[in-house]
């Protein structure tokens, strides 16, 4: 068939989310209600038609490794498809993975198993729709030995933060900077550059031999080595070539209609969560009446396992306003508000959960009060309680509590009034 093979950058510790990685790692904290991070790039592979796939795993990989089980199990391996959760084995040494390229280096040995032309390499925790098999196409078109998926971003959003690309007018990468202070531009756009999003499609001999040089990242190390190299680098304009034609179901006078969703939307939309604020943003992106990534469409599906529960429901003079609410939430007399509540979640009578993000099975008791705020799984929030209407009251009692005033509480918190 295309004779690719991916490999899913998994085992990152994510540290600037804690305190959601806590007991997790990066690509398993939750989103959007009921998925998990790594269920956006596995949605992609699999609606992209490239069904081999390992991840690598490393820090806190114990809930990856289940929900990779009970929720990908969907491959068929007679005919070629599997989704392979590889932990970290100290291959090379006594060291554990120092950098995507060396946890690249570390399993050389899984690619050479099948055969394979290219290798796609991706992170396990941004979210994004992507159609990996136009990637292919553009890469083998180039004939090139790397292709880097890049955005278009501020040139101040990149400075300091973001890898970025220098590209001619044929799209050749000719210069390639990681986090510059002063980005290099555009040259049609000059007030935008191209910022790597860690989507790198390698031929297998050009990825075996620049993982021969020395470098831990690639990043940092193996893609600036290879410049100048004859490699045959090119840049993927991530918003002009990626086309991802979904639709969703829109009821008009009680007829049921298929609508194709704007191209310009979720072809474009690609967040990196690595911290709490960024997270917390790319959240509120998912609900309203117009959001900027959509969950709803019924072509490129979003699949992630999914426990099984009853239907939510709102009694009791409950409401409800711009929010997402999955399978098993009751909300009896309380008020929801731009808000994501995961599956199991109770908000009794009189309590108020406005612009929060909370997490399975919590439980928010009469007349509590979030505004603002993260809960992690299985938080019981007494009667009373207010949390994100007094950060410094918030920080006293030791909330975690973000640059943009978002209050984080960890999992399985019992929270009572002072």
């Amino acid at each position: 068939m295309e004779r690719v093979v991916t490999v899913i950058m998994a085992g990152g510790a994510g540290d600037r989310l804690q305190p959601l990685t806590k007991g997790r790692s990066k690509a398993a904290v939750p989103f959007g209600g009921k998925f998990r991070l790594i269920d956006f790039t596995l949605s992609n592979c699999v609606n992209s038609g490239i069904r081999k796939i390992f991840v690598l795993t490393q820090y806190r990989s114990g809930s990856l490794n289940i929900h990779i089980q009970e929720g990908w199990s969907i491959s068929s391996s007679r005919l070629g498809e599997f989704i392979y959760s590889i932990p970290a084995q100290q291959k090379l040494g006594a060291d554990w993975y120092r950098g995507t390229a060396d946890a690249v280096r570390q399993n050389l040995d899984l690619l050479g198993r099948a055969d394979i032309k290219d290798v796609l390499i991706l992170s396990g925790d941004h979210v994004y729709k992507m159609n990996y098999l136009q990637l292919l196409a553009y890469h083998r078109a180039k004939n090139a030995g790397l292709t880097i998926s890049a955005v278009r971003v501020r040139m101040e959003q990149a400075a300091n933060r973001l890898g970025v690309l220098e590209a001619d007018q044929d799209y050749r990468m000719v210069g390639f900077e990681e986090k510059p202070a002063q980005p290099k531009t555009i040259p049609n756009a000059p007030e935008y550059a191209f910022a790597s999003i860690g989507v790198y499609m390698f031929r297998l001999d050009v990825l075996m031999e620049a993982l021969r040089e020395e470098g831990q990242d690639f990043g940092k190390d193996i893609i600036p080595g290879m410049m100048g190299k004859g490699s045959g680098i090119f840049v993927y304009d991530y918003e002009k070539e990626n086309k991802i034609e979904d639709f969703m179901v829109e009821v008009k006078e009680g007829t049921r209609s298929k609508v194709l969703l704007d191209r310009t939307g979720d072809s474009s939309y690609w967040r990196d969560v690595g911290t709490i604020d960024s997270y917390y943003e790319a959240s509120m992106d998912l609900v309203g009446v117009a959001p900027l990534f959509n969950l709803y469409g019924e072509k490129w599906l979003l699949r992630t396992y999914q426990r099984t529960l009853p239907p939510s429901k709102c009694v009791l003079g409950g409401g409800i306003s711009e929010s997402i609410v999955c399978d098993g939430c009751i909300i009896s007399g309380g008020r929801v508000w731009r808000s994501i509540l995961s599956p199991g979640v109770v908000v009794e009578r009189g309590a108020s959960v406005d612009e929060s993000i909370v997490f399975d099975d919590v439980i928010i008791e009469p007349g509590a009060r979030i505004r603002r705020a993260i809960i992690d799984k299985e938080v019981r929030i007494r009667a009373g309680v207010s949390i994100g209407y007094d950060l410094e009251a918030d920080r006293r009692r030791n909330y975690a509590v973000s640059d943009s005033g978002i209050v984080i509480l960890p999992k399985g918190m019992d929270v009572r009034p002072l």
